[in-house]
């Protein structure tokens, strides 16, 4: 898969969920490659983008999320018919047991692929001048707050970049969208100790690691067969 995102060994992965990663700065070949994959939606979507980084990034992780999904359900990856629900989740008709997700930061893209398995997944380059307790305060629930402020300040940067991933993908993974509120659940924190949804999250699991340098990812999912929203 020239322009495809490749599996990592060192992402976390079972049996029922595969992670990938990609570059989203592709050599033109590999660009145009992509491009064709295209439906006329996503090409219409394309076209929107007023910078020319900003559409070709969104033509690379289409392309290559169509690649990863053609590959699991062995079909043309221009063949795939990907719809999206009520709430703006993407999905498969014609493959409604394969769960998906991806999330992009910084011309990096992360790629989540659930067998019979909800999945979110959250990456985030840790910038920070986006880290800031108003932002922390406005994203975060109470409790979050408080573990944050707790943390050493040399620390501060890491636990915020953890609450934010985690919550993340929480929310992509029930597949609500906005009317999910951030306070109805609670996650774990603290840098070097274990990723866990402390309220909110019964049926769901949370993992968190570091897909490469200066970037912080997470990955929930659901309990297998589990296919409902929450």
């Amino acid at each position: 898969m020239t322009a495809a995102a490749q599996a990592v060994a060192d992402l976390p992965q079972s049996a029922e969920v595969a992670l990938a990663m990609s570059d989203l700065d592709l050599a033109p070949d590999a660009l145009a490659a992509c491009s064709e994959l295209l439906d006329t939606q996503e090409r219409i979507r394309a076209a929107s983008f007023r910078f020319a980084r900003h559409r070709n990034r969104y033509v690379a992780r289409r392309g290559q999320l169509r690649m990863l999904l053609a590959a699991e359900v062995d079909c043309r990856p221009a063949a795939l018919t990907i719809a999206q629900d009520a709430y703006g989740r993407p999905f498969l008709p014609d493959h409604p047991a394969l769960h998906f997700n991806l999330s992009h930061s910084n011309g990096r893209a992360l790629f989540a692929i659930g067998h019979g398995v909800r999945v979110g997944c959250d990456l985030e380059w840790r910038n920070p001048e986006l880290a800031c307790p108003k932002v922390a305060a406005r994203l975060f629930a109470p409790a979050e707050c408080v573990a944050l402020d707790a943390l050493p300040p040399e620390q501060w940067l890491a636990g915020f970049y953890n609450c934010w991933t985690r919550k993340e993908a929480f929310v992509k993974a029930i597949g609500l969208g906005l009317s999910y509120p951030l306070d109805a659940f609670t996650v774990s924190v603290a840098p070097g100790e274990p990723a866990r949804l402390i309220e909110g999250g019964a049926g769901w699991s949370l993992t968190s690691f570091e897909p490469a340098p200066g970037f912080q990812a997470a990955l929930v999912r659901g309990e297998a067969g589990r296919s409902s929203a929450a």
